[in-house]
């Protein structure tokens, strides 16, 4: 683990393996372990926990945004003396990335997405299930907006449709920083990448997109989106951790192993 110094706060970094670089990014309220169950082993990786995610500060900044994260990410791979690397992540981790690569599309070599939640658009209608716990969370606490989300008619679709996304929407009123991290929660689900459909058609790096059926939050429609507008990239349709969990890890890894292997001139320096 290492540390980040950035707007009065330390943010917590993850630097391992060896060979080529890649920086993963987790989804809005993961961290490490969620990337660590995410990524598969075998290859450098270095994924810094954003701004009131797993053991890093608020800092001072407002609003939080992709902005802003992803400057951060930026600032962690200057750290770790990466000139070049592959961006990636899950969710929010994948728009981060996605912004990287068009913001700073020098500093990135390819571009692994997994599950992608935004495409060229804020507040995309998929975050509304955010929005409303969010909401609840500002207006009535964590139990009672708990009690009112599990009677209300998302988490009825939810249930239906896509139930680890109720699980994981759930979850939220259950952190023990749900009460400090609900700005978070509000201030992403309303933002966006900050990148257009021409700015993605423009990029001229290799990409994974990585998306799965059975999940609203983070709709396959999303990912194939992504997968046609950009030239390089390739589409991998993955089983749905809602129906299999084991198994979707499993393809996940396996999709990301090959992509990294087939682009495997793709290195940066390591510091010493």
């Amino acid at each position: 683990m290492a540390t980040l110094l950035r707007d009065g706060t330390r943010l917590r970094i993850t630097d391992n393996g060896a060979g080529m670089a890649v920086v993963f990014q987790h989804g809005l309220g993961g961290g490490e372990a969620q990337v660590a169950q995410t990524f598969p082993d075998g290859f450098r990786r270095i994924t810094l926990e954003c701004r009131g995610h797993g053991g890093s500060g608020l800092g001072e900044g407002r609003p939080f945004s992709f902005e802003m994260f992803a400057d951060d990410v930026i600032a962690a791979a200057d750290q770790a003396g990466l000139d070049r690397f592959v961006a990636g992540g899950v969710s929010m981790g994948a728009a981060i990335a996605l912004r990287l690569a068009c913001h700073y599309p020098r500093r990135v070599a390819g571009l692994i997405l997994v599950r992608p939640a935004w495409t060229f658009s804020s507040a995309p209608q998929n975050m509304q299930p955010i929005a409303e716990v969010a909401d609840l969370i500002l207006e009535h606490g964590t139990d009672k907006g708990r009690r009112m989300f599990a009677q209300s008619e998302t988490a009825t679709r939810l249930y239906r449709e896509a139930p680890d996304n109720l699980s994981s929407l759930l979850g939220y009123f259950d952190r023990p920083d749900a009460k400090t991290f609900v700005q978070v929660l509000a201030n992403i689900a309303s933002d966006g990448p900050g990148i257009s459909e021409r700015d993605a058609a423009a990029l001229d790096v290799p990409a994974l997109v990585v998306g799965n059926a059975m999940d609203a939050v983070h709709p396959l429609s999303s990912a194939y989106t992504l997968a046609a507008v950009m030239p390089n990239a390739i589409f991998a349709e993955i089983t749905p951790k809602a129906r299999d969990s084991a198994k979707h890890f499993s393809e996940l890894h396996q999709h990301i192993t090959f992509f990294l292997q087939t682009h495997s001139n793709v290195r940066s320096p390591i510091p010493s």
